[in-house]
């Protein structure tokens, strides 16, 4: 077994599906040809967690998911197999549940406030005069909550439903008024969260406190049994769980890297355009978005943008720019989920320039106006500049981007804040006043960038504008439409230069649809008026069913996800249903998950029952389904193919060897059927055809995984792109073994005639078609390579 992963097989751990579950599937792994289980987070979690990432206990594995004994034989299993384990780690947040038995930590901090010996474990404002820890859970305010009597003390704690906090020492026996105030926390109504909340937490989450991994115990505390799994050689290495979340993400790592001796590592990092992972950071690479907007661009045709601009603006509405949809979205973050991160960094700001009297007559209102107008601006998750040290390069460019478009908004005295701003931002300001602020003030502008990204981008955003769905996809960008070869053979040559082992992926459990929802909705970029047409039609069709408060934008993303998952049939109605639900609250424009709209969203879903029970509606569906069967094969295999076999170390997300279509979580979390997909590689195996395309992705996925166990240091050799005659095939091989074919855009290549005299140049001596057995050799045609499958996959016989 290699310490380094040959390829990954993600597990979604949870109750339902434990240790014993996963090791009971480790013979199919082995014969699949992953190298290493994938292991969603493992330890102890809030209960009823379906996750994982709410982690309550970092000593104890999951309980839920069989404890300590059956992890231990899920890693005996894999031993048994010679294969490994791969963690995901979550080091930036806890979960808020507050009895002592699930977070010890934050029970003490609740009770003792900034006395507890676990004060320094949270990112609390305590203010000037230790103002309490912000618990927003209540449902009503506070006044009313006590007139209710829906408070009461029990068993030395304080009890709200199923909520129970501790009680400050000494005052168990005041009246209930005043002892609500003379704890160390605030309970309120949860609208105030937003507002008013003084701890820091992932996201706009408040059930998930974020800790501080730059203290020492702290780091040592949440990974020592992480950390002694690995010296065990139960687990071979980790993924990081948001790691721009962290005061200092390349300290975290170099830390993780002197720890492991440097064990395989990679961070979920979301590059975006251009953006490059920081090179001094001591990891393998990050978990694969970047790859996986390169890989799916391959199979968009940059010709289909236009005419489905037209159609979207049509059908919706919506502007042409998808950058006035995201600087609104973003605004409306910065205005209200992140509103008390943002009145913190001008509190912050304040208190610098109030004791540095050349920078006192900066206003707060100034401040405010210049952090929201950065933070809306800032194009990336995060600018990584060290307090203390000089920043670098990429850190002062994106810096200046954002405040070179926020200019544009401010009037000329609050340009001038605009560049105080800046300056302490990249540490330039040569005060030595209040130096602790000022480092405060530099990280925590960081650490709310990315929620800001986050928050305004895929989870608001991508649900407004909708030209084409399956471009808004985590670390994707819905204007980058379509990628070229040589766009990709660039991209894979550097990742093979510096990133060698860097994780790549198609699937995640954050993924808005999966690869093969994906790979059917980029077959319409190859058929625009098709498409049109189609859609037109069906809205015709079901124009007795559309209420006058359906808005365009949602009705046009049900029929891209009723395409998008069409499986001979529409996908099922609880599904859809709930997919809806989530897409349009998201979205913030009609309805929210804050402030829903009831009639609106029974509008909504009154739409998508009528349209899944009509016959004529979904024949309509199905005749057009049944003409991209051909283009959607080709992206589905192909985007598959390459991915397995570019560089990085290719994770299969769980079931999705085998056509899976899904949508957001948690729809991409359901049960995988395993004796299905281990009875398919059977047949398989034993000489048996694929008889349909989920056969076929599994035949590609398990001889793609088999050659790279087979020929590693091919594999982790070098990447050279072939030589084509043809644009439609997209080329390339790896070490002087193994050589990947794939079919791109098969409609506009139809169009054209076909293959015809296409060839494709292959490095000398004879090659096989481990697909489908056939050899080759020299320039082969790539018609007759690509006789049964749209694509090839050859190894040097």
């Amino acid at each position: 077994m290699t310490q380094v992963p040959q390829a990954t097989y993600r597990f979604q751990l949870r109750a339902e599906f434990g240790f014993d579950d996963a090791a009971g599937t480790v013979p199919y792994l082995a014969s699949l040809g992953a190298s290493h289980a994938y292991l969603s987070p493992i330890l102890q979690a809030a209960p009823g967690s379906t996750h994982g990432y709410d982690v309550v206990d970092h000593s104890r594995l999951s309980e839920p998911m069989g404890g300590r004994p059956a992890f231990d034989r899920l890693a005996a299993r894999l031993a048994e197999y010679r294969l490994g384990a791969i963690a995901d780690v979550v080091p930036n947040h806890v979960a808020v549940p507050t009895p002592e038995s699930l977070n010890k930590a934050l029970w003490s901090v609740l009770r003792l406030g900034p006395g507890s010996q676990y004060a320094d474990w949270f990112d609390v404002d305590w203010g000037a005069g230790n103002q309490p820890l912000l618990m927003a859970v209540l449902g009503q305010r506070i006044g009313k909550v006590l007139a209710d009597n829906q408070l009461a003390v029990e068993d030395d704690v304080l009890r709200y439903y199923e909520h129970e906090y501790p009680l400050r020492p000494g005052t168990e026996a005041l009246p209930l008024e005043q002892l609500v105030t003379e704890q160390w926390y605030r309970l309120a109504h949860w609208r105030v969260a937003d507002e008013e909340l003084n701890y820091r937490r992932f996201f706009d989450v408040d059930t998930l406190a974020a800790v501080r991994q730059e203290v020492q115990e702290v780091f040592d505390a949440t990974h020592q049994l992480l950390l002694a799994l690995l010296q065990e050689g139960k687990l071979n290495g980790y993924r990081i769980d948001h790691p721009d979340g962290l005061a200092d993400p390349r300290g975290y790592l170099r830390r993780l890297a002197e720890r492991t001796g440097g064990a395989w590592v990679v961070v979920e990092k979301i590059l975006e355009g251009d953006e490059e992972l920081p090179s001094d950071w001591p990891c393998a690479g990050t978990t694969g978005y970047d790859a996986l907007l390169r890989v799916g661009g391959l199979f968009i045709d940059p010709a289909g943008a236009a005419p489905l601009s037209a159609l979207h603006s049509e059908l919706t509405g919506a502007p042409a720019d998808f950058g006035r949809v995201v600087e609104e979205a973003k605004r409306e973050v910065v205005r209200n989920g992140q509103y008390a991160e943002v009145h913190r960094l001008v509190e912050l700001l304040a208190r610098i320039c109030q004791d540095d009297v050349r920078l006192r007559d900066h206003t707060r209102r100034a401040f405010h106006e210049v952090v929201a107008e950065l933070l809306v601006h800032f194009d990336v998750y995060r600018a990584y500049v060290v307090p203390g040290e000089e920043a670098p390069p990429a850190a002062v460019a994106a810096m200046e981007r954002a405040a070179e478009k926020a200019r544009e908004n401010l009037d000329e005295d609050r340009q001038a804040t605009l560049d105080v701003v800046l300056h302490l931002l990249l540490g330039r300001e040569s005060s030595t006043i209040d130096e602790q602020a000022r480092a405060e003030l530099i990280v925590r502008f960081q650490q709310t960038c990315g929620p800001v990204m986050a928050k305004g981008v895929e989870d608001t955003a991508f649900y407004r504008w909708l030209r084409l769905t399956s471009l808004n996809e985590v670390g994707g960008d819905p204007e980058h439409f379509g990628v070229s070869p040589e766009e990709f053979h660039a991209y894979a040559a550097l990742l093979n230069k510096h990133w060698p082992k860097s994780m790549t992926t198609l699937s995640t459990h954050d993924t808005k649809r999966s690869e093969d929802v994906r790979a059917r909705l980029g077959v319409l970029s190859e058929r625009p008026a098709a498409w049109s047409e189609a859609v037109r039609d069906w809205r015709r069709l079901a124009e007795d069913h559309r209420s006058p408060l359906l808005d365009g934008s949602t009705e046009y993303l049900f029929w891209q996800t009723l395409f998008g998952t069409w499986d001979d049939g529409p996908l099922a109605e609880d599904r859809m249903q709930a997919y809806l639900l989530k897409a349009i609250r998201e979205a913030k424009k009609l309805t929210s998950w804050t402030s829903p709209d009831e009639e609106y969203e029974q509008t909504v879903a009154a739409f998508a029952t009528a349209v899944l029970h009509d016959k004529t509606v979904l024949d309509a569906v199905r005749r057009f389904a049944d003409d991209q069967s051909d283009y959607v094969r080709a992206a589905t295999l192909g985007q598959k193919l390459v991915q397995l076999t570019m560089p990085g170390v290719p994770d299969v997300y769980q079931g999705t060897e085998v056509v899976d279509l899904s949508l957001v979580d948690p729809d991409n979390r359901r049960p995988v059927d395993y004796q299905q997909r281990i009875e398919r590689l059977q047949r398989l195996d034993a000489g048996g055809k694929p008889q349909d395309l989920s056969d076929e992705k599994l035949l590609v996925t398990s001889r793609a995984l088999r050659l790279r166990r087979q020929y590693p240091d091919a594999f982790a050799g070098s990447y050279t792109p072939l030589p084509t005659s043809n644009g439609h095939a997209v080329a390339f091989a790896r070490g002087d073994a193994v050589i990947t074919v794939a079919t791109r855009l098969p409609a506009a290549l139809r169009r054209l005639g076909g293959w015809g005299d296409s060839t494709v140049v292959l490095p000398s001596g004879r090659w096989k078609n481990v697909l489908t057995g056939r050899e080759v050799a020299g320039a082969a045609r790539i018609d007759d390579l690509l006789t049964d499958l749209p694509v090839a996959l050859l190894v040097r016989s």
